[in-house]
């Protein structure tokens, strides 16, 4: 797997897809608030947005949440040729997720394309679709807290719920991380793979996330001297290694994937040649 990954120049790829979803994340997060701020309030939006954001750029979200919250306070500002600047750069990370997966998945490419309007049409299907979740995610995650300042009274003794709201916030969480992963895995390559070969790419990738995502949150409290480097810079820096980070363990999922597709189908000839630069040879 690794060996395929590297010979599909996977690291290249990850900080492709790290970049462009550095330029997509403030102005998708910016449109999806807005949107759902009609119909949820706008601080229980930002409650959940500053939590889950958290799970993809850890340590940073708080900075994050006051550059969208200031921008929200000055939506008057918003006109036409902003909001379909934000839209069109909603959409560059998915357009080159895409990209990436046509690389890891070479040999479905080899056999068939995908329709120009479908890729271009993917984006902001998932767009939508992430807007969508947020506001389930808002909702669910309310009735989860106010669950949590309730009090379980038994044979003289009581009990916060406290912790068990707790616990069902982090498995919402990873629950809609391994949906997203699947989703993602079944709907980005051209073809489809088994929601079996998905499913077990985003376990594997949530999983490898999980222990990154900690130990990232250890590194910035305690050993990190990345402010004192970088200075103001800081933010931007410390998401784009997040993000690079998980877009490499994303792409190893599809490699494990693409990994299991090869072993299915070792009767069938042989794939073409992994995707390579002038400097592999």
């Amino acid at each position: 797997m690794i060996a395929g990954f590297r010979a599909n120049q996977g690291l290249l790829l990850a900080g492709a897809v790290a970049y462009y979803a550095l330029l997509s994340i403030v102005p998708l997060l910016i449109l999806t608030v807005i949107a759902l701020s009609h119909v949820v309030d706008q601080a229980e939006l930002l409650q959940t947005v500053s939590r889950y954001l958290e799970w993809l750029v850890p340590g940073q979200s708080r900075a994050i949440v006051a550059e969208l919250a200031s921008f929200l306070a000055h939506r008057d500002v918003l006109g036409w040729v902003l909001l379909v600047s934000m839209l069109f750069f909603s959409s560059l990370a998915f357009t080159v997720l895409e990209s990436a997966m046509s690389v890891i998945f070479h040999h479905r490419v080899a056999v068939r394309r995908r329709r120009y309007l479908v890729s271009a049409l993917i984006p902001y299907a998932y767009i939508l679709s992430l807007g969508l979740g947020l506001l389930l995610v808002t909702l669910v995650a309310g009735s989860l807290q106010a669950m949590g300042e309730q009090r379980v009274e038994f044979l003289w003794r009581s009990w916060s719920l406290g912790g068990v709201s707790g616990l069902l916030l982090y498995l919402l969480g990873l629950l809609g991380e391994v949906f997203v992963l699947t989703s993602v895995y079944l709907v980005m390559p051209v073809g489809r793979p088994s929601l079996t070969h998905a499913l077990l790419g985003a376990v594997a990738a949530t999983l490898l996330w999980e222990i990154s995502r900690h130990g990232l949150v250890w590194y910035f409290s305690t050993l990190s001297q990345i402010g004192t480097v970088y200075g103001s810079l800081t933010t931007a820096i410390a998401v784009l290694l997040s993000l690079e980070i998980a877009a490499t363990l994303l792409l190893l999922g599809a490699q494990v994937i693409a990994e299991y597709e090869r072993m299915d189908s070792l009767d069938t000839p042989a794939p073409p040649p992994p995707f390579t630069t002038g400097s592999d040879r």
